[in-house]
């Protein structure tokens, strides 16, 4: 067993003697003894959590087993707890669509049906003080955003208030009413926007301030909302927290909680080193699991640096920097002190309590916490409603999709390929002179299929890949992909548009694409804007110079140079890195709505109000609709990948078995081939 479970009976045991010696303040008596010393140090438990934007399964799985060690670990220092998000609470999919159905009028905590409301209510049952704003959390756009603060009057909205000090929503006619000054106690402020708030935790009074990535303009749909600072510089952003530090400094507060959703734990990890006066940041979007050797793991799982990380800041004092792995597979524990003077005591922090607490249920029977009867609910009726959708078979793949994160990100994969001929098909329905897909990897949120370990082992490299379970409540046979399969790996659902695209052009969107793409890294991670592809094919070379844009002008201040060779059908496009023939004759491609209006930054050819001068939207505009398929909207990539799975890929006898590195030692990438 692992040291935390060895200590966690014998802390049960001591707690209260620890809790009376570290925070008495007075002891009133019938005698006129003077009173009980004042300890210098101040002991908080800060539990956290973020990042709930992954497989439905795993969130559902796991929701049950978090709250009660939640509910246990609260109990252990009942008095000196904080439980607070980083962010992603939510993303749109069939879970976050869920609760939208009918039987959630029936559910507690949600009563009016409603995109989201179910995953917020579990926050509200398990008592979260305070959110950051991530990206996933505004992926509806600002209009939809808003409902989660609560636009029913039976719905009772976020208890909490969302936080962030560098987005202005002043200018969005949606979010503006939910906006409220900042430096509030939590408890006045639910269901509202602010910078920064206030929370009492036995007797102290601790800041928590919010921070949202610079880029959330480029990676979600923000709307009228204005994101801070406009050049994504870290200093920048720095100064703007700052600002709202000082202001909470100001008024005697001297422990602040940065609860930053910055996407790459490096940037928390600046911020830390750039700030004055905060203590604890607590990151976001990154999915990193920060962890010890002493620390329980779910297998296959490793640790991308220490618990806490510990830093020094801009004024020399300690920050400890925390995460762990979203979709409630840990709940964030630190246990740490503060002296006299507000300062974190390093020497506080006991590794063999504080760090990622596994969110199984031998950990929750050890923990002995008890079930949270709301949180059951919402996940009964969800699992309930997922159930139904299970039982929608639109096709059958032979073979694992492999849609994980890292690998979509950064190499081909056979569900980014199936998808972008899925697209491409769809839009040859419409206009048979498309011969070009594109979307983005970031677009694929989850895989299709089952992995697991053979018994015994937890190396990542034994770890096996199969086709989907079967599912006999749904009947749904080994292999079937449903309309739930479809709605958690696409659960964007973007809209798909057309438009037609230079070589030049071409050129440059590519180089956009494989821009991240760092040579030094093994793993090849490109990010989100990384493409997945159909129609053609490319070679690249990331040692060579990346495409680079001013962030304040938008000027293209770097060609790029990696995209080596790139050919569309039998046309040779890019040869030994130059175009060959006419640079100008042109493409007609299908792409994502999402990136063809800039998200993630690509450069598409955008002309007029949202593109529509030169870009066709399938959503309004398409002509043949197979009508295979009508669980979701016209023009929208889970319709395209339904139609087209039910077309070509309808069962057992019509597979799908597209090959994968991650299945087969002998595939290797045809689409998208790395050089370096």
């Amino acid at each position: 067993m692992f040291k935390k479970k060895e200590l966690s009976q014998a802390i049960r045991l001591t707690m209260t003697v620890a809790l009376g010696s570290t925070l008495l303040t007075a002891c009133n008596s019938d005698s006129d003894t003077a009173p009980v010393k004042v300890a210098e140090n101040y002991k908080l438990q800060l539990l956290h959590v973020a990042d709930m934007d992954g497989s439905n399964s795993r969130v559902l799985d796991n929701a049950g087993n978090f709250a009660r060690n939640l509910d246990a670990l609260t109990k252990q220092y009942p008095e000196n707890t904080l439980f607070v998000s980083s962010g992603d609470n939510y993303i749109p999919g069939s879970r976050y669509a869920a609760s939208d159905d009918d039987v959630f009028a029936n559910v507690a905590g949600v009563n009016v049906p409603g995109v989201g409301r179910g995953d917020i209510a579990m926050l509200n049952a398990m008592g979260v003080k305070a959110s950051a704003v991530g990206n996933h959390d505004m992926d509806g756009g600002p209009e939809e955003f808003a409902t989660i603060f609560g636009a029913d009057n039976a719905y009772p909205g976020a208890q909490f208030p969302y936080l962030s000090a560098n987005l202005d929503f002043s200018a969005d006619a949606n979010t503006a009413p939910h906006v409220t000054e900042a430096g509030q106690l939590v408890s006045e402020v639910a269901n509202k926007l602010a910078a920064s708030s206030i929370v009492e935790v036995n007797g102290q009074r601790i800041a928590l301030i919010g921070a949202t990535t610079p880029t959330q303009d480029v990676i979600t749909s923000v709307g009228n909302v204005t994101v801070l600072p406009a050049n994504n510089e870290i200093a920048d952003l720095a100064a703007i927290i700052q600002q709202e530090v000082d202001a909470v400094v100001a008024t005697g507060i001297d422990k602040v909680v940065l609860l930053a959703h910055m996407q790459n734990i490096n940037v928390e990890k600046q911020l830390a080193t750039l700030l004055k006066d905060v203590d604890i940041i607590v990151a976001g979007g990154s999915n990193t699991l920060l962890a010890t050797t002493e620390d329980e793991l779910w297998p296959g799982d490793t640790a991308a640096d220490t618990y806490p990380i510990l830093l020094k800041s801009a004024s020399d004092q300690p920050v400890a920097v925390v995460n762990v792995e979203g979709d409630y597979k840990y709940l964030g524990r630190l246990i740490v002190e503060f002296d006299k003077d507000g300062v974190l005591v390093e020497d506080s922090i006991d590794s063999a309590v504080s760090g990622p607490v596994l969110s199984t249920q031998a950990r929750a029977d050890e923990l002995g916490g008890e079930a949270n009867a709301d949180v059951e609910a919402v996940v009964t009726a969800m699992k309930d409603v997922l159930v139904a959708s299970e039982s929608v078979i639109l096709g059958h793949s032979n073979v694992f999709l492999n849609g994980i994160r890292a690998h979509v990100r950064g190499q081909e994969s056979n569900l980014g390929n199936l998808t972008a001929d899925a697209n491409l098909w769809y839009a040859q329905q419409h206009d048979a002179n498309t011969v070009i897909s594109i979307k983005n990897g970031g677009g694929i949120r989850a895989e299709i299929g089952q992995s697991y370990f053979p018994a015994g082992s937890t190396n990542p490299e034994d770890i096996t890949y199969e086709q989907t379970a079967a599912f006999p409540a749904a009947n749904k046979a080994q292999g079937d992909i449903s309309k739930y399969d479809i709605q958690t790996a696409l659960s964007f659902n973007n809209d798909l548009v057309l438009m037609d695209v230079t070589a030049t052009e071409l050129k440059a969107i590519i180089e956009h694409a494989i821009g991240e793409v760092d040579a030094t890294d093994a793993s090849g991670y490109g990010g989100g804007r990384f493409p997945q592809i159909g129609g053609m094919s490319f070679s690249f070379d990331a040692t060579q110079a990346a495409r680079a844009v001013d962030g304040t002008s938008g000027a293209v201040t770097v060609a790029g140079e990696r995209v080596r060779s790139l050919t569309v059908g039998n046309d040779v496009v890019i040869a030994d890195g130059a175009i060959q023939g006419d640079a100008n004759r042109t493409f007609k491609l299908v792409t994502l709505g999402y990136i063809g209006r800039g998200g993630d930054g690509y450069p598409f050819p955008c002309a007029g109000t949202d593109c529509a001068d030169n870009q066709v939207r399938l959503e309004t505009a398409m002509t043949n609709d197979p009508a295979l398929s009508d669980f979701s909207a016209t023009g929208k990539e889970q319709d395209a990948l339904a139609e087209y799975l039910k077309a070509v890929h309808p069962d057992a006898a019509n597979a799908y078995n597209g090959s994968d590195d991650l299945i087969s030692v002998t595939h290797t990438d045809t689409r998208i081939v790395p050089l370096h």
